[in-house]
């Protein structure tokens, strides 16, 4: 079947081919031909990425009267990019309609030119609920001829806490409209509002129900915590041609894996609630643009992203409701194409898995994280491939030829092509050639040998737990990722660390390394965990002392707590004078990043540029 097979009017059929439209997707199949020829309620369950807007929009713009500025048709979803998303879609299929307006309502963006676009007559209003229900309220709305409410991604909106929203929007419409109501799942709110608001919907099913897109493969890869971001990392490396979608929950961690991938070289950038529109927008367009190879999201941020061709959706964290889990890897495996859905969990969160599996009705494999080898075998016939496909521009090259013949004449072919590949190629094999394997056994520490050590620095220092650990790897060249389970104490702290690495911080007693003009002290810990009772033994030694830390007092190995602070080991503690961080940001005190990511060797650039 063909858009020419739907009777669609000609102006429409003219817009939707010259966008490249040629053959409906099933969803567009079943339901055009049904919503443009009768007047109906429905509902219409199909994943993400099968072409919804076109499957309620052609039929929509099809039962406007163009003679009337009464808004007719009301389009809600859960955020405004895909308010904004649905708004273009619907002006680029009725490009050649005049007199036809859409006006998108969204939060972020002025209400006052949105209130005067609404005005001045708009047939067509794509709102998200949050801003809608504020023009409801200002009285600058009038939805009593409204014919047709279209909830888009109703069960997200739904998730997203938009239930008393939509309650209040729907009893503000005329009892006579058609609802037309499109969801990935049919949870039991989904239900309620169809049961509630519509009368013998008309259903239509594309796939299993509540299931997940059948071209998408998950995979799942079992870390320890303290190697999320390098499992993040080693993934993207063996993937070089990645555009891909990382989640992650909160905003704040958003940031800050967005923040990591850049400093490592990769065309990274974040999305999450706390930018601006205009910054989002911007990040949007370049990641459209396929400017930005991993754009780092928010759940939120991320409902209503409609870019084709997305190759991997990572799910940094899984998400706190499963049922998500299916609108994320939905960003992925759009329009018949096939894509990818990763999860990076540690071994208590591996039982998600198997919740998850149930509700997409497909099943996960579990991989190993690539190894420093595999990522370099795969890098290497990347470049190949690339050197082999690459566009000759002869014309512009020609005058440079035959300089380059000369400075290359004293090399056969076999050992140009060694040269060319081992430029690119040392770069990440000086990187991974010492690199961990990252996989998780479920022990909770690496080979199970871990050393738990005690060091005179805490919060009075001006330290937290990432700022510490960059202290650490400055001043022992032991990789961050080795450095674990840290606990800042008020004026000490505790952090682990392979057995491997035990000397490499006990030496440091003897290299007389100081910290704002005091003595720094590594000890080990002979307890497992800093309690108040800890038993350390000093030095490094065998001796165990037994001893209770006071939390609030501090502690005193023979120096004076009044006044000035007096470190035991015979240093001023200056904790009211000046701050240095780490790698961490204090307000009033200079930035200054010490270590950074050294698998192997400092990383300078992305690999596969």
């Amino acid at each position: 079947m063909t858009f020419q097979d739907l009777g669609l009017e000609p102006m429409l059929l003219k817009a939707v081919t010259e966008m490249g439209f040629e053959n409906p997707t099933p969803i567009q199949e079943q339901t055009i031909p049904q919503l443009q020829n009768t007047s109906t309620d429905m509902v219409a369950l199909a994943q993400t990425g099968t072409g919804k807007t076109a499957a309620f929009g052609l039929p929509l713009l099809q039962k406007l009267d163009l003679n009337s500025k009464f808004t007719q048709a009301l389009i809600l979803a859960p955020t405004r990019e895909l308010c904004v998303q649905i708004s273009k879609d619907l002006i680029n299929y009725s490009k050649y309609i005049s007199g036809l307006r859409v006006t998108a309502v969204y939060g972020g963006a002025p209400i006052m030119g949105q209130i005067r676009d609404v005005k001045a007559g708009s047939q067509v209003i794509v709102a998200t609920p949050g801003r809608l229900i504020d023009m409801i309220e200002r009285k600058a709305i009038d939805l009593s001829h409204v014919d047709i409410v279209v909830l888009d991604e109703a069960d997200e909106m739904l998730n997203m806490g938009f239930k008393d929203d939509l309650d209040e929007i729907l009893g503000n419409t005329p009892p006579t409209k058609n609802t037309w109501l499109f969801s990935a799942t049919m949870p039991r709110e989904v239900e309620r509002i169809a049961s509630k608001y519509m009368e013998t919907p008309l259903e239509i099913s594309v796939g299993k129900k509540n299931s997940g897109n059948e071209n998408i493969e998950h995979i799942y890869y079992q870390v320890q915590q303290r190697d999320r971001y390098a499992a993040l990392k080693r993934i993207a490396d063996f993937y070089p041609d990645i555009f891909g979608i990382v989640f992650c929950r909160t905003k704040a961690e958003t940031q800050d894996v967005a923040d990591q991938l850049i400093k490592d070289g990769y065309n990274a950038d974040a999305l999450h609630g706390d930018l601006s529109q205009a910054q989002r927008d911007l990040v949007m367009k370049r990641f459209r643009s396929r400017t930005l190879q991993m754009l780092v999201a928010t759940d939120v941020a991320a409902r209503g992203i409609d870019v084709n061709n997305v190759t991997h959706v990572i799910n940094y964290n899984l998400p706190e409701d499963a049922e998500n889990y299916t609108h994320r890897s939905g960003r992925t495996a759009r329009a018949g194409k096939s894509g990818i859905a990763i999860a990076i969990v540690t071994p208590k969160e591996s039982f998600k898995i198997k919740e998850i599996e149930r509700i997409i009705q497909s099943k996960f494999t579990k991989a190993d994280v690539p190894t420093g080898v595999d990522v370099c075998e795969k890098q290497l016939f990347h470049l190949v491939h690339k050197l082999h496909n690459v566009e000759v521009k002869d014309d512009e090259i020609e005058k440079y030829l035959p300089k380059i013949y000369d400075e290359l004449k004293d090399l056969d072919k076999e050992e140009l092509i060694k040269r060319f590949v081992s430029e690119e190629f040392n770069r990440f094999y000086t990187y991974y050639q010492n690199s961990q394997d990252l996989n998780s056994g479920g022990d909770g520490a690496p080979n199970g040998k871990t050393t738990r050590f005690f060091v005179n620095m805490g919060q009075l220092d001006g330290f937290n737990r990432n700022s510490i650990k960059d202290f650490l790897t400055e001043i022992s060249n032991v990789h961050p990722r080795m450095i674990f389970n840290i606990d800042v104490k008020n004026s000490f702290s505790f952090f682990e660390t392979e057995n491997k690495h035990m000397d490499d911080f006990l030496n440091l007693n003897k290299a007389g390394i100081e910290f704002n003009a005091r003595p720094v002290s590594f000890e080990v810990s002979k307890a497992k965990t800093g309690g108040y009772g800890e038993k350390r033994s000093f030095g490094g030694g065998s001796r165990e002392d037994g001893q209770r830390k006071s939390f609030g007092g501090g502690r005193s190995f023979g120096g004076n707590r009044e006044g000035d602070r007096k470190s035991s080991f015979g240093g001023e503690r200056k904790s009211y004078g000046e701050r240095k961080t780490y790698g961490g940001n204090r307000e009033g005190a200079e930035r200054r990043v010490y270590g950074g990511s050294k698998e192997g060797g400092e990383r300078k650039s992305r690999f596969s540029k």
